[in-house]
């Protein structure tokens, strides 16, 4: 009878609230069309519910025929038994018609809704700063998102075409034994209503903190899955396979529990609420039963009675699990809805312009900036980097070197201070334009688990195949695609586990310089390969900086011995700035850096 689910509690006020943010994607401005399936699909509604109303007067009509009683009724309509049946069964058919095709014109509505709010939920989260997606998990995110697009789906089909419906069609009926029998026919049939939502709405309530814990428990086992999953090597790596089932077996049984007490709940609810329909129904025929020996009535009214009741109670029925489903959907639309709301932290202002680049000169001009403002990372950190030259950003662990790439670009905004672009404020300009013309090589290029060619056509889009390839030859990895089995198609797995790490590093390096910015940000693109193949990438990068400005933030200094200038983070503040030899020559902090470098190098050749 009732197969649904509800999880967290929502305040009264927010389920009207969801319902109001879903109103605009059911009704949407500036598209006719929709609106008219909208109008076209309520007016079936209103047939097909008529229809069904009507459809016991021709079953009584032709059981009064069989049974001698309300002839006049039969040859009125100019049919006899068999003709009315006839017309019965026509009736439900007609009913059944008008609702497949209401469902019909409105897919198209629903669909269009769903893939509206689907794409916009989508393009929200790519909106949202760095520092929203480092503290959210993948696994629920990607939950709530499921589960808010479900919900629409179904509050968008079950809210205008079963519960609507349902109301009018309860109000038809009881007018109809009110007029046809007996005022008391109504009054049972009311208190019946009335006594099984009573009863439908309190046992919800009740097993909504059920199934909170239990949804809470299922988003928590699928965090606790995805994570372990995408950290697959690391698991292996320690061995932990034992460790992680464990940990997700714990998670498990904790859902177990809850489905349980849930599934407890819902069979008390099923019993109740069969136990208030029977009832009613018991009443109502044994009032027609005396109405039928009392002469009252005839043998027709009283399947005709049957027949409401029955009609009745399907739907009420179905009450019980669409309000359990709406229920749970408003939850999890609000859920989804709270994060569509949360506004990012990086946002372009009112009337941003597009960043005009010449020269590509850059500038951070007393850049404060912290991820927690208890704890500073830059202080009034100041440096140019002239258009066209190499600058590198140095400095041992926690100096602030990755961060000044992140503010760069902008991933997040600089609390006090400012970075400029040939004079231009960051904040100023808007970020698709910032970010076309910034091009990132980072540690640890992450590939999406398609094909090489996919990957490097990553870097412009509409590339072509000859553009695709020109990138690889200048990136010094066309011949080695070309030895593949099967070239450019060759799929790169998850993450691009499929290929070694130089090979990652020169695929990013291909579709950065597909992209063809004219500023180049080098976030510690070699760190993390060995001696010889940094060796290799660092002529993919020479070529790469050619005509470009490009900052280098390097931990390994001989990465960039090469620079125009090289910038000394230390705690937060430019410690030393100059050449390679002319930072030697000073014997400060680079020098330092540099000869323990150079002492563990020398170390680990013995």
């Amino acid at each position: 009878m009732s197969h649904a689910r509800v999880t967290s509690s929502d305040p009264p006020g927010n389920g009207w609230r969801t319902i109001r943010r879903v109103a605009p994607y059911l009704w949407p401005a500036g598209q006719p069309g929709i609106r008219l399936r909208v109008m076209l699909a309520l007016a079936l509604l209103l047939v097909a519910k008529l229809i069904a109303v009507g459809t016991p007067f021709f079953y009584k009509a032709a059981v009064d025929s069989l049974a001698g009683e309300g002839q006049s009724a039969a040859w009125m309509l100019g049919a006899g038994a068999i003709g009315l049946t006839v017309a019965y069964g026509m009736a439900r058919l007609m009913n059944v018609g008008f609702q497949q095709l209401r469902d019909a014109v409105f897919a198209v509505v629903a669909q269009r809704a769903l893939r509206r709010l689907a794409l916009r939920t989508f393009q929200h989260i790519h909106q949202m700063s760095l520092r929203y997606h480092i503290t959210r998990k993948t696994g629920g995110l990607s939950r709530i998102i499921e589960r808010g697009v479900k919900g629409v789906d179904f509050l968008l089909r079950f809210l205008l075409f079963s519960i609507g419906p349902l109301v009018l069609e309860l109000v038809l009926v009881g007018i109809v034994l009110w007029v046809l029998f007996d005022f008391w026919y109504l009054v049972v049939v009311m208190v019946v209503i009335a006594a099984y939502t009573w009863f439908t709405f309190k046992v919800t309530e009740w097993r909504v903190r059920l199934r909170k814990e239990m949804n809470d428990q299922d988003t928590d086992a699928n965090q606790k899955a995805i994570d372990s999953l995408l950290n697959y090597e690391t698991v292996k790596y320690f061995g932990a396979e034992g460790r992680e089932a464990a940990r997700y077996d714990a998670a498990m049984a904790g859902y177990e529990r809850a489905a349980l007490q849930t599934a407890y709940s819902l069979a008390f609810l099923n019993f109740g609420q069969s136990f208030l329909i029977t009832g009613g129904l018991i009443i109502v025929m044994v009032m027609a039963a005396v109405g039928v020996q009392n002469g009252v009535m005839t043998v027709g009214d009283f399947v005709m009675v049957n027949a409401y009741m029955i009609q009745i109670t399907m739907p009420l029925n179905f009450l019980g699990t669409v309000y359990r489903e709406i229920r749970q959907a408003l939850v999890d639309m609000g859920e989804m809805f709270e994060l569509l709301e949360q506004p990012p932290d990086v946002r372009d202002k009112p009337g941003a312009a597009v960043l005009k680049v010449n020269g590509a000169a850059i500038r951070f001009d007393a850049v404060n900036f912290g991820y927690d403002r208890k704890r500073p990372i830059l202080k009034s950190v100041s440096f140019d980097v002239p258009a066209g030259q190499t600058v590198a950003v140095v400095g041992p662990s926690g100096s602030g070197k990755s961060t000044i790439g992140r503010l760069l670009f902008r991933f997040y905004d600089v609390q006090s201070g400012r970075v400029t672009i040939d004079g231009q404020d960051l904040r100023d300009v808007t970020q698709d334009s910032l970010h076309a013309a910034i091009g990132v090589v980072p540690q640890d290029t992450v590939l999406f688990n398609d094909t090489i060619g996919y990957n490097i056509a990553y870097g412009q889009d509409g590339a072509t195949q000859a553009e695709i390839e020109e990138a690889a030859r200048a990136a010094q990895i066309h011949d080695f695609i070309s030895a593949l089995p099967d070239g450019y198609h060759t799929t790169v797995g998850e993450r691009g586990l499929k290929l070694s790490g130089g090979e990652k590093q020169r695929v990013g390096i291909a579709r950065t310089l597909l992209k063809n910015p004219p500023i180049l940000l080098l976030d510690e693109a070699t760190s993390a390969l060995d001696t010889g193949t940094e060796q290799e990438i660092q002529g993919a990068l020479a070529r790469a900086a050619e005509g470009r400005t490009v900052i280098m933030i390097a931990h390994r200094l001989s990465t960039v011995a090469g620079a125009d200038r090289i910038i000394v983070l230390d705690q937060g503040v430019v410690a030393e700035e100059g050449t390679h030899s002319e930072l030697l020559a000073r014997q400060g902090r680079y020098a330092a850096l540099w000869n323990r470098q150079v002492m563990g190098e020398d170390e680990a050749a013995a």
